[in-house]
């Protein structure tokens, strides 16, 4: 019988009667080599029993894993995550404990080494990737989730020879997509794959090949534009989220200072973590963001209870360190900002404390654009703060305006008009 550190009976169960089960052994053998802490042991295992529960909802077995699978259980299930057993949620960890297993089963042959392209599939890839950096402004995760369905795209057709894109035909898109779905045949995994294919096929049109075809034969699952009322928080819940970070907590002036960005400015996770100390200027009252989504530099105003908020950090929680991000870690490895995954844990915590269920990190944007509304600003202005590259995307909240809406409500039939 494994001796395992102490679990919840249906993590213990997931981890020795699931798909991993053969691989528990070894694993913990790498855990006790390692030297880890019996707290860490037991934080890996989690993850590891949570994984393999994952795999058996979506009929996974184990000879099928690669670094895709891991990637699409960190960001397409843990953030909306239901599973019972006090299962593992947080992507920083789990990411960190399921890398190992990959080594594991390489070492056992249970799934092959990482294919590495070279000649005509490696060239191809690295110019895909500089159009992608350069022409589209693509963050560099997007960038690599895209080239990793790419590259097997080609390797399916091109393995050991040229790329010739004009021998590639609307069937070999329509048998690629069925095989992959074959593997993980869920609805955020077909929207991503067909999202991947489009660009690159898109890419190729520039290229100057005739490409239409092919686009014609991928078929995203059906997602109804604007369907979705933007769920943003009342007065009530901001109050009880910002009451939240007591003294009680280790940092709770960082975490203070980070939600109120993002309520009061609209500021994303990643436009959290690139913040610098010289962005600040308090002489002037405004803050500079710098190599945004959208690829520009932005001056927004800083608010003055936002501005109190980070000079509570800075002055009273912020270690010293030479690096110049206003986030840093308080943790090991020092001298490091905060990652992006841990700003939006602090949210999620926040959430968690206040009692909120809908908590994410969106819902603080969305706050900041329909208070925007009901106080009478347009579309326009929830673009512009929201830094939208279209306004488009921002026509979600004119659903929100009460105002306007009723002005151009029709009666219900048979009510008083």
């Amino acid at each position: 019988m494994i001796n395992i550190p102490a679990l919840h009976p249906p993590l213990r169960d997931w981890l020795l009667e699931g798909p991993l089960s053969a691989q528990v052994p070894a694993y913990m053998a790498r855990l006790k080599r390692g030297g880890y802490a019996p707290h860490t042991c037991e934080r890996n295992l989690n993850a590891l029993a949570h994984f393999a529960h994952w795999l058996t909802m979506c009929r996974l077995p184990a000879h099928m894993l690669d670094e895709g699978c891991i990637d699409h259980f960190l960001r397409y299930h843990l953030p909306c995550c239901d599973c019972l057993g006090g299962a593992l949620r947080s992507p920083d960890e789990a990411h960190a404990a399921l890398i190992p297993l990959l080594e594991i089963l390489r070492h056992e042959n249970i799934i092959a080494r990482p294919f590495t392209p070279t000649g005509a599939i490696a060239d191809e890839l690295r110019s895909y990737d500089t159009y992608m950096c350069e022409a589209r402004g693509l963050a560099p995760g997007t960038r690599t989730n895209r080239l990793r369905i790419v590259e097997r795209l080609l390797l399916s057709k091109f393995a050991q020879r040229p790329v010739v894109l004009g021998e590639l035909r609307s069937n070999d898109i329509r048998q690629f997509i069925a095989e992959q779905l074959d593997f993980l045949g869920t609805t955020s995994n077909a929207t991503t794959i067909a999202s991947a294919l489009r660009a690159y096929l898109q890419y190729r049109a520039t290229c100057g090949n005739a490409v239409q075809p092919m686009l014609a034969v991928i078929a995203s699952p059906a997602h109804w534009s604007m369907a979705m009322l933007p769920r943003a928080l009342k007065p009530d819940e901001v109050d009880r989220l910002l009451s939240s970070f007591t003294s009680a907590l280790p940092s709770p002036h960082r975490g203070y200072a980070i939600v109120r960005l993002a309520l009061d400015l609209g500021l994303r996770g990643i436009e959290i973590n690139r913040l610098q100390l010289t962005d600040i200027d308090w002489l002037r009252g405004t803050i500079t963001l710098k190599g945004t989504k959208s690829k520009r530099q932005d001056i927004l105003p800083l608010p003055t209870s936002t501005g109190r908020a980070l000079e509570a950090y800075l002055r009273h929680e912020r270690p010293k360190t030479s690096d110049a991000a206003v986030f840093v870690r308080r943790m090991a490895p020092h001298d490091e900002p905060i990652g992006v995954d841990a700003i939006r844990q602090i949210v999620r915590d926040a959430f968690r404390r206040a009692g909120i269920p809908h908590g994410r990190g969106h819902a603080l944007r969305h706050t900041v654009a329909c208070r925007i509304v009901n106080q009478g600003g347009s579309i326009k202005e929830v673009a512009d703060v929201l830094r939208h590259r279209s306004i488009n995307t921002s026509m979600i909240y004119a659903k929100l305006d009460h105002g306007a809406l009723s002005g151009v409500a029709l009666p219900w039939p048979g009510s008083p008009e």
